[in-house]
């Protein structure tokens, strides 16, 4: 079999899997040709893609060989086909699922513990649609079940094996790129400050202002006067003077009696 050939038995293989064909498996199929000899095949055939200005290329993704339209293609690709709606994933998925690529394999208790809420209804979920699955059981108490990602969740992100996840010192690098450079400085004018915020603090705060007290009380004084002078009733000096010397009179009248009943007793 001439190596034109085997680069079109290659090529008919990838096209017609609807998966990613690992490089093992189309060796397998093809007699007399090694993984190393697949992949220099699939090498030659992107370069006649690009050379006759091919729409499509071959690419490596999940660990296999898959046959992909470029993006300038795509659009029209769109509008042939109706859009297949594409997966949704929550924030509390993709914590879920950042957590298990990382440190995989990951129990429940873990993931857990690093997100700090139950994680039962979205491990379900991505068990459900493939993109985590059962790797086995820890050699913990329990043993309990431990999880790792699938080829889906491959495929979904693009990436042809866990070795392509960014790490996380590029992950840092990007967080501090979008982090604001200048911190924001507040406007703080004491003339624009309202009158309640410039009130002087109490003597325990360390910040006393005799002034604002002498104030203060001289308000509460000045106060306490004008009350006093509205409640109290106006009496003159006469009337005051008649109801002392009224109090003695009763005074002594109550004395006379008082010794007049002891004289006469026997």
């Amino acid at each position: 079999m001439d190596n034109g050939y085997q680069k079109s038995v290659v090529e008919a293989l990838i096209l017609a899997s609807p998966e990613p064909l690992p490089v093992r498996r189309i060796a397998g199929l093809i007699d007399e040709m090694t993984p190393s000899q697949v992949g220099k095949a699939v090498a030659e055939l992107n370069n006649r893609y690009m050379e006759t200005g091919g729409s499509y290329r071959i690419r490596e993704l999940a660990g296999g060989y898959q046959f992909y339209i470029l993006p300038e293609f795509t659009g029209f690709v769109e509008e042939l086909f109706a859009r297949r709606r594409k997966m949704r994933l929550t924030r509390a998925a993709l914590e879920t699922l950042a957590i298990t690529a990382y440190r995989q394999p990951v129990t429940k208790a873990e993931i857990e513990h690093i997100r700090g809420v139950a994680s039962d209804g979205v491990l379900h979920n991505l068990l459900e649609k493939k993109m985590l699955a059962i790797k086995g059981r820890a050699d913990t108490v329990g043993r309990p079940l431990q999880y790792g990602t699938t080829d889906e969740f491959l495929k979904f992100f693009g990436l042809a094996r866990l070795d392509d996840l960014p790490k996380m010192s590029e992950i840092e690098e990007l967080i501090r790129a979008v982090e604001p450079q200048d911190q924001v400085q507040l406007n703080l004018n004491p003339d624009a400050l309202d009158a309640q915020m410039q009130q002087k603090l109490n003597v325990a705060d360390g910040t006393f202002d005799p002034s604002s007290r002498r104030e203060s009380e001289n308000n509460k004084e000045e106060n306490s006067a004008h009350i006093e002078n509205t409640e109290a009733p106006a009496i003159s000096s006469g009337e005051e003077v008649s109801s002392d010397n009224d109090g003695e009179e009763q005074s002594e009248n109550l004395i006379v009696d008082m010794d007049v009943t002891a004289d006469s007793t026997p």
